[in-house]
């Protein structure tokens, strides 16, 4: 049981919170649109965003029309109110709207870097879907060739940088997923050396690249064992060709005792593909070079 002063506290607090609740219902119901203006100004200063939010979301159409300067704040500070809130994707379209509508506004520029920012904190965990990081890269790059001299500039590239290494991260886990399966066969090692090339089109300085680099000779050479006589030839030398540009790039490697090995092993796949081409063309039957004719008995 609460004890007898804790219990007056608690109901004090309650019968403020209960007052307080009632005032802004009050003003929600009753109050004049030049006191809901000011009402969400004091709400926006004391950071309570959500009331705030309620009052401005609700005036904004009304001061549409009637007061173009309230107007422009309303919606600014309607979005922040939303951003505070941790509602990015609705804090985005907000800002975006606001820019487009007031694009002479002293405030256009901060509004469309928030609404690139916005979409950079919606952007979700790297093993998850990233179309939104890409929609956030290209807000926050239309945001700086609008702006090149912004004070935003620097922070933008950086965050920029942080949403690619994202990427990086993705693309390097769906590289790295088939090694990761109990299964071993051919569609797994082929999926993984296709993934690993264009891993390294995409992200040429990637940190990751040294070991997808290893790892392309690795499964490029079990994809080779793996394939049927016909094709071995070709994938064994596309092991070779995997290998030496791995040691060109990185010839210090501590994946490089391995590689060696399965450049070893390609080697000696090859020449014994290569003698038992030999032998196969050497078990030929000999071409004579004559041409039978048919007989020419009974005919004159």
């Amino acid at each position: 049981m609460f004890n007898t002063p804790f219990r007056y506290i608690l109901l004090i607090l309650t019968a403020v919170v209960l007052g307080s609740c009632s005032k802004f219902a009050k003003l929600q119901k009753n109050g004049t649109l030049e006191q809901k203006y000011e009402a969400a100004l004091q709400f926006y200063k004391k950071a309570d965003y959500y009331r705030a939010g309620l009052l401005f979301e609700e005036i904004t159409p009304l001061l549409n029309g009637q007061d173009a300067l309230k107007a422009e704040l309303a919606q600014f500070y309607n979005a922040y109110c939303n951003y505070h809130q941790s509602n990015y994707n609705m804090a985005q379209f907000l800002f975006k709207n606001f820019y487009e509508t007031f694009q002479r506004s002293d405030y256009a520029q901060e509004a469309l870097y928030m609404h690139a920012y916005s979409l950079y904190k919606d952007s979700p965990n790297f093993n998850l879907d990233q179309t939104s990081t890409l929609t956030a890269i290209s807000a926050m790059q239309d945001f700086i060739n609008t702006y090149p001299e912004s004070a935003f500039r620097q922070e933008g590239t950086n965050l920029i940088l942080q949403l690619r290494d994202k990427l990086e991260k993705k693309a390097y886990e769906k590289a790295k997923l088939y090694y990761k399966t109990s299964e071993a066969n051919i569609a797994n090692f082929r999926s993984a050396v296709f993934a690993i090339n264009n891993y390294q089109k995409d992200f040429p300085d990637s940190k990751y690249n040294e070991e997808l680099a290893y790892l392309r000779v690795d499964a490029q050479y079990n994809l080779a064992k793996l394939s049927f006589k016909n094709k071995q030839k070709e994938r064994f030398t596309d092991v070779t060709k995997y290998y030496l540009s791995f040691i060109d790039k990185y010839p210090n490697s501590k994946y490089l005792r391995q590689a060696e090995k399965y450049y070893e092993g390609s080697q000696k796949e090859l020449a014994q593909l290569e003698d038992e081409e030999k032998a196969a063309k050497e078990a030929l039957p000999t071409n004579t070079g004559k041409v039978s004719t048919p007989s020419s008995s009974g005919q004159n």
